[in-house]
């Protein structure tokens, strides 16, 4: 038996995580909040944090720091902020999220592809809409981002009988994908894609990347998809170029700033849908599962999934 662990939960469902960490490791003593006296109060006493970035950086600011925090996001972003420490032992939540991630995506590809909002706006209009629908079968989708969520949703998307095109940090062989170039061939690829899915981290390597010239590359036929960052595409080229049609549509998932605000341009944009930051959500027995699998990993001095190369962003 293990000797009892602190752990300090910062979550909003943090009584359901501590009731998980309860079940699977009864030699975990943990305090949780989602509220921030409290977790001040709670961090100095717990050497191992589990929780939400927004909700932890907080703590970080305020000179508190741990031996170890998992996130409970795939994005880490706010723990990246300039000044925080960045002498501790950092993981990302990794391998729960292809699942539902490439649900979300093949449900906005079969959307697209079956007309299924336009064909709602039909019927509400009472007209007839008989428009033939395509297959995703001979299409071509690009994945920008290649890692863990990335490879999940193009395992899950080989079936359709789609063409898989990737893109990663470097080139590479990567089963399903036919083709896997590095970031700086991205250009290359877009001409070719019919989707092309956003599913990049936040580092200053990929920030703006989706500007105008860029957009200008993709099939004006093509579907956008962006379930990565919000910081990668600038805003007004992406509305600029619906409305030019230089591609047909573009589902958004992530924005620069959170709640959108109202007034900005995405909510009336031409042939785009916000899905507002819901593609992936943390499963919490998913991820309490990972957390205990890396709690005995750091008891044993192993590598942690998940582990955050700071220098990296990721």
């Amino acid at each position: 038996m293990h000797r009892p662990v602190q752990v300090l939960i910062a979550e909003q469902q943090w009584q359901r995580y501590g009731q998980l960490l309860a079940e699977l490791a009864p030699d975990v003593q943990w305090l949780g909040s989602e509220q921030p006296a409290q977790l001040f109060a709670y961090a100095a006493q717990c050497p191992i944090w589990l929780g939400q970035p927004d909700l932890l950086q907080p703590l970080l600011a305020q000179g508190l720091q741990p031996d170890w925090l998992q996130s409970t996001w795939a994005g880490i972003t706010p723990l990246l902020a300039q000044g925080l420490p960045r002498d501790y032992q950092l993981t990302r939540a990794v391998g729960i999220f292809g699942q539902v991630m490439a649900e979300y995506v093949l449900g906005h590809l079969l959307a697209h592809e079956r007309q299924l909002f336009s064909r709602h706006q039909a019927q509400q209009q009472q007209r007839w809409d008989n428009r033939l629908p395509r297959s995703l079968a001979g299409r071509t989708a690009l994945i920008v981002g290649c890692g863990d969520i990335g490879h999940s949703v193009a395992q899950f998307l080989a079936p359709f009988g789609l063409e898989l095109l990737g893109i990663a940090s470097r080139a590479r062989q990567q089963a399903p994908f036919k083709q896997v170039l590095g970031l700086a061939e991205l250009d290359q690829l877009l001409p070719q894609a019919d989707y092309v899915i956003n599913l990049l981290p936040d580092t200053p390597a990929t920030r703006d990347l989706y500007d105008a010239k860029r957009l200008a590359g993709f099939k004006t036929s093509a579907l956008f998809i962006n379930a990565g960052r919000g910081a990668a595409v600038v805003e007004q080229d992406l509305i600029d170029a619906l409305s030019h049609k230089h591609l047909a549509g573009a589902v958004i998932d992530v924005c620069k700033q959170e709640p959108l605000p109202a007034g900005h341009g995405f909510w009336t944009a031409d042939n785009l849908l916000l899905t507002g930051h819901s593609a992936a959500p943390t499963e919490p027995g998913l991820m309490a599962q990972l957390f205990v699998d890396n709690l005995r990993r750091w008891q044993h001095g192993q590598l942690l999934h998940g582990q955050v190369d700071f220098g990296r962003g990721y």
